[in-house]
Parts: C-alpha cells; sequence; structure tokens
C-alpha cells in the first residue's frame, strides 16, 4: 500500500489517505499515519485489504496538497552520516583526512521541526548559514518498536519506506563541531511525498537515490552501495535503546552533495532540489531565503 497525509483546498486539516494510482482516498479509521502504525500489524493489514479491494474514488492527486507523510514525528529523525563509501571518500576530501569506512553506524539527529512537505519551500535563514547543501536519502518509517533488536528479525519492524533530503548547514555543522545544530534548522527535512508499506516496496537493498538540482543530476547511486543496510542500522540503533512505532530513520547519503565538490558548491536563492527514491516517487523543494 501507498500512504500519503494531505488536505483539500476546501479543508486545510491534514487527514490520511490511501493512493491508488493518481488518486487518494481517505481512510477514515485513522486520523494520521501515526494512528494506523500504533494500531500495529493486524490493522495494518485490515486497512490494506479493504483499499486494495475498494473501488477507486477519492481526490485527484494533483489537486490535494500533500504533507509530509508525518509531519511532526514524536522524536527527533535518526539519522546515518557516512553511510555510503563514495560519500565518505568525499567528506574526507573536502575536509582533508584520510578516508576511513567506520566500524560501527555514525548515528545523528534532525529536530522535528526540521519537517517538510514533499512540495513546501526549504527556508534559508541566512544569520544561521551561508552553505547550505542537499542529501537524497532513503527514509526508514519504524512500524513495531522494539530494543536489541536482532538483524534477523529487524526488517519486520519497519511499517514502509519514503523519500528524505537532509538539507544540510555545513558551515553551521563545522563551528559546532558536531552535526545536530548544521542539521537541525527549521524546514531542513522535506519528506514523502507517500510511505510505501514494507511488504510493497520490496528489497530496500536495491532501490536507485537521485537528486537533481534545477534539473541537473547532482546524486545518482543504489542502495545497495550503503555500508550498513538497513537492517544493520536498526540492529545497532536498537542496542540497548528502545526504538518506538513511528520513528524515522534517515538512512545516509551517496556522492555529489555540494561539499564534495571541487571547489564545494553550495545553493543559492531559487535553486531547486528534486529528490528521488526508486519506487517512492519525487520530493520538489525550492530553497527560499528569508526576507
Amino acid at each position: 500500500m501507498k500512504y500519503a497525509t494531505f488536505s483539500l483546498p476546501s479543508d486545510p486539516r491534514p487527514r490520511l489517505g490511501a493512493v491508488q494510482g493518481d488518486r487518494i482516498v481517505d481512510v477514515p479509521s485513522f486520523a494520521t499515519l501515526l494512528d494506523l502504525i500504533d494500531a500495529g500489524p493486524p490493522a495494518w493489514k485490515r486497512t490494506a485489504d479493504q483499499f486494495r479491494s475498494a473501488p477507486s474514488g477519492g481526490h485527484p492527486v494533483k489537486d490535494v496538497r500533500l504533507h509530509a507523510p508525518i509531519p511532526r514525528p514524536r522524536k527527533n529523525v535518526f539519522c546515518l552520516g557516512l553511510n555510503y563509501v563514495s560519500h565518505m571518500k568525499e567528506s574526507s576530501a573536502a575536509r582533508g583526512r584520510e578516508a576511513k569506512i567506520p566500524a560501527v553506524p555514525v548515528i545523528f539527529s534532525k529536530a522535528p521541526t526540521t519537517v517538510a512537505g514533499p512540495y513546501d519551500p526549504v527556508p534559508w535563514d541566512r544569520a544561521a548559514t551561508e552553505q547550505v547543501d542537499y542529501e537524497a536519502e532513503l527514509g526508514v518509517i519504524v512500524g513495531v518498536g522494539g530494543k536489541n533488536i536482532t538483524r534477523a528479525k529487524a526488517l519486520r519492524h519497519v511499517f514502509g519506506y519514503t523519500a528524505i533530503n537532509d538539507v544540510s548547514a555545513r558551515d553551521a555543522q563545522l563551528k559546532h563541531m558536531q552535526w545536530f545544530k548544521g542539521k537541525s534548522l527549521d524546514g531542513f527535512c522535506p519528506m514523502g511525498p507517500l510511505v510505501v508499506t514494507a511488504d510493497e516496496f520490496g528489497d530496500p537493498q536495491n532501490k536507485r537515490l537521485q537528486l537533481r538540482l534545477n534539473g541537473e543530476t547532482r546524486q545518482d547511486a543504489n542502495t545497495k552501495d550503503m555500508i550498513f543496510p538497513v537492517d544493520v542500522i536498526i540492529e545497532w540503533l536498537s542496542r540497548g535503546m528502545t526504538i518506538e512505532a513511528g520513528d524515522v530513520i534517515a538512512t545516509g547519503t551517496p556522492q555529489g552533495v555540494g561539499l564534495g565538490r571541487t571547489p564545494p558548491e553550495y545553493m543559492n536563492d531559487g535553486d531547486v532540489m528534486e529528490t528521488e527514491v526508486e519506487g517512492i516517487g519525487v520530493l520538489r523543494n525550492r530553497l527560499e531565503a528569508l526576507k
């Protein structure tokens, strides 16, 4: 199944919808995607069966506003750094350091206030940063919480997958000597446009990732190139720490970010980022400097 959070021109209240082709149908049993996730696997199956067999109806997707699937996560978005060898090498070269593959996943987070819709503008507060960069990533939505989850069982804990752009303030990362602040400016986590359930999405380690800036391809890779695949990420993230239903995980970005270019190339006011994950769709976000 494919789910989205949407609103209508006549009713700005976000609600949960099931996407069927080019139409989106209200899911009246659950107000939000988090409500559906919280209801557990039996409810997921009942809801999927209901909408797979339901006649088409609802609203044309082109006539609705799509919001982030989870507009306000309950917790920080968990993120992976340096999870593709290609990006790890270009990031190390940009900082004049020797590239070294991490022995364990490099985990940080983004504040919930970073989350933005799939077509929302990304606000650029120039008092906070002058070096805004993009990062195309596969997002994972946890469906069943747990602690000390084994790799063999990790994917059973996934509800579905989405696309994420881990927008980053590179100068703020450097100034603060860690990544949280530079990753957590308002609107710096566009997400969506859909969540595709794990059963429909298939193997998360064989999906193409792309990012286009003003129509020019800057990132083009496959999730098979992750250093730590999704099941290993969940195993490490849950080690000694409970992950919960509705948690969001951004799994890292491949090479091609602005930081890694020679010389580095950061974005300008009005630049348009298109973040695409195979099987999910495209985010389209314009960087807009605040006045």
